[in-house]
């Protein structure tokens, strides 16, 4: 099967990923499970020929220097699709990833809307969303985007490794870079993106200190900054941020990050209990009095404690989140289970809810 009909099947599957691995046969995989096809096992042949097919000739040199390559793969008529392709074990793997060309909204993407709508029109700042891959940071990232362009007029400077959605300049003028192609790399991008006027600068990733750097300079300087960091939680985002440093500039970092942070989302998806998909629970982070001075004083550990008692400014631990989806049976038991980051905590939570509505019933009957 070539490699355009094998994209249709991932598109009408609904399928987030195709995977290519020599000794076997192609995989989807469907609702976070893989799925392999009904195709013959890839040999070292078929793997360097999708890849080739996939890449310019430019891009195909880089991966034979690199050894590795992030692209993005577009088929008039059928879709977009972000791509890795690497060495393992000396044979070329591929994976991809279906990239929609309509960006979803907050409530197509079951998200807390209100907050992130406050925090998309937010004129300076920090704003991060983290998760682990395949999470949906790079979508609720184009969703705040789109919201921007839809509600605020502005200059909006995207950076990203590859480019992924594709926007359209609607009240804002939106400027794509993506590395490798426009810009050499992030941290060249960010030492030139002040003097482009931008009102809005999206960093796909921050990957290391001298792009933090230029992030903190950015918000400082009257810009918002949106990105996303792979932590598994709002409040290691926040130690994440500290600990690219060296530790003699970690006060000072704390300071600037108490000052510029305005919101860190957490996501995790989880299968849905009743039928196909996944919904997300979504961790929540403000930056209030408290949580800043927490910041400060370098107790992030107290920041959850925070969180939990701060649902009045739209804040929620991921505890919180997975009990909301868990009463609305939206998912199952042993899947909030899986997904908390304190077990114990939550079935005591949830013991907690359901003999408290058992003592009101019993109340109502006497």
């Amino acid at each position: 099967m070539k490699i355009k009909e094998l994209l249709n099947l991932m598109i009408k599957k609904e399928a987030s990923d195709l995977y290519f691995k020599v000794g076997s046969p192609p995989c989807l995989r469907i609702d976070g499970r893989l799925t392999p096809l009904e195709e013959k096992k890839l040999t070292p042949q078929d793997t360097e020929r999708i890849a080739q097919e996939i890449m310019s000739e430019r891009q195909s040199q880089d991966f034979n220097k690199k050894r590795e390559m992030d692209l993005a793969y577009e088929i008039p008529d059928l879709g977009r699709f972000r791509v890795n392709i690497f060495y393992q074990r000396n044979s070329v793997g591929i994976v991809l990833r279906e990239v929609r060309r309509k960006i979803p909204s907050f409530e197509e993407l079951n998200l807390p809307a209100e907050v992130l709508k406050k925090l998309s029109l937010e004129t300076r700042g920090l704003v991060l969303i983290t998760g682990v891959a395949g999470s949906g940071k790079s979508t609720t990232l184009a969703a705040m985007i789109d919201y921007i362009n839809e509600n605020k007029k502005g200059h909006i400077i995207t950076i990203e490794d590859p480019i992924e959605f594709v926007h359209q300049d609607k009240k804002s003028i939106i400027s794509q870079r993506e590395v490798g192609l426009d810009t050499h790399s992030f941290n060249e991008a960010l030492k030139h993106v002040i003097r482009q006027s931008p009102d809005v600068i999206l960093i796909g990733e921050m990957r290391d200190q001298e792009t933090m750097e230029a992030a903190i300079m950015a918000a400082e300087t009257g810009h918002l900054v949106l990105s996303t960091l792979h932590t598994v939680n709002a409040a290691q985002a926040v130690e994440r941020i500290i600990n690219y440093f060296p530790p003699y500039l970690h006060g000072q970092v704390r300071m600037q990050i108490s000052l510029i942070l305005k919101g860190v989302i957490s996501l995790r998806l989880l299968p849905r209990a009743k039928g196909e998909g996944r919904i997300p629970a979504v961790e929540v982070l403000i930056s209030t009095p408290t949580v800043k001075k927490l910041i400060l004083e370098g107790k992030t550990t107290q920041i959850p404690a925070a969180m939990e008692a701060g649902e009045l400014f739209g804040m929620q631990t991921f505890n919180q989140a997975l009990i909301r989806l868990y009463t609305k049976k939206l998912v199952d038991y042993e899947t909030i289970l899986s997904a908390a980051d304190s077990t114990d905590e939550l079935k005591l939570s949830i013991e907690g809810i359901y003999s408290g509505q058992k003592s009101i019933k019993a109340e109502g009957k006497t």
